[in-house]
């Protein structure tokens, strides 16, 4: 009897969650008209359109949440590969160098997600309270994760979306629901992975301290023994704990932004390569020019002028999600 009961509610459960995801994807298409990022009038929440499969671009990914509802995408975090397709929920809990491909979409059915920035003002308000366990172990958090979002979740994210049909509405209520995302998010097995990060003294935390002082000063030589002493680590220790959550050494970390922004930079300002390799903090050229054709594929300029080419698919920018 209590099988059948399970299995009924369970069947409830998934039925309702479709019909939430199918509603969600109805309110994204109508607001997501644009190829693209789509900004709405929630200053933290975006929408994405993708109509045509892409190749491999990197980014930068900043601290937030993006909930999936139809196509594929593959996002590759050093050697680690997420799958991110129908209902999929992907936290990004530090800023982190990525490589992306869109691997199913179609004008019939786009892939189309909804991009939500982490307030972690929120989140530490939500870990002041009492009913909040302490992250514990954060030996295994990391700082990517996917699962597949919950009811609740959805539901949440279905009544932001229904704030921009009533515009007034979002000064007073937007902030209410990112309370509630943020705190289903705790809530579910995604949750240590923000624990750790949001919680003072925590070695994640001080890891993504020493993580987000290289991103904001790529340009910098890298001594790793003043990014450990950051963090209050042993250099062993601090490499250890940053490997662990970014899926990338502190090197191979910095090399990436570097080569984003650069490539950011010739592509936006028509600057040579030279001068953007300078720029990000190379003195040589020709190390430049062999990690940038390592990493891409060709050359810097002639990767440019392909991406600059008439019908090549417009690259996510540096810092986007």
């Amino acid at each position: 009897m209590h099988l059948v009961k399970d299995k009924i509610a369970n069947a409830k459960t998934i039925g309702n969650a479709t019909e939430a995801r199918a509603k969600l994807v109805s309110k994204i298409a109508v607001h997501a008209s644009a190829e693209g990022l789509n900004p709405t009038a929630i200053p933290e929440l975006m929408l994405s359109r993708r109509s045509v499969p892409s190749y491999c671009a990197s980014a930068t990914y900043e601290p937030g949440l993006i909930l999936f509802f139809q196509g594929k995408k593959r996002i590759n975090v050093g050697k680690t590969t997420y799958l991110c397709g129908d209902s999929s929920l992907l936290l990004t809990s530090v800023n982190l160098p990525v490589v992306s491909q869109v691997i199913k979409a179609s004008q019939e059915e786009p892939m189309l997600a909804m991009i939500l920035r982490l307030n972690m003002t929120i989140v530490r308000e939500l870990l002041s309270k009492e009913d909040f366990d302490s992250p514990g172990d954060s030996s295994d958090t990391r700082g990517m994760s996917v699962n597949v979002a919950s009811e609740e979740i959805l539901n949440a994210f279905s009544r932001l979306m229904n704030l921009l049909d009533t515009p007034v509405d979002i000064p007073f209520l937007s902030g209410l629901i990112e309370h509630e995302i943020m705190y289903r998010v705790l809530r579910s097995s995604q949750g240590k992975h923000l624990r750790a990060i949001a919680t003072a003294g925590d070695q994640k935390n001080r890891v993504a301290k020493a993580a987000a002082w290289l991103k904001d000063n790529y340009a910098k030589p890298l001594r790793v023994e003043e990014l450990a002493e950051l963090a209050r680590m042993g250099i062993s220790t601090f490499h250890n704990h940053f490997r662990s959550l970014t899926a990338m050494s502190p090197i191979q970390y910095q090399k990436q932004i570097r080569l984003n922004v650069a490539r950011q930079r010739m592509l936006s300002e028509g600057v040579d390569a030279a001068t953007a390799a300078f720029a990000v903090g190379y003195e040589s050229a020709s190390q430049f020019n062999r990690e940038y054709s390592r990493f891409f594929g060709q050359p810097p300029m002639r990767d440019v002028r392909a991406l600059l080419s008439p019908g090549a698919p417009k690259l996510e920018s540096v810092g986007s999600l």
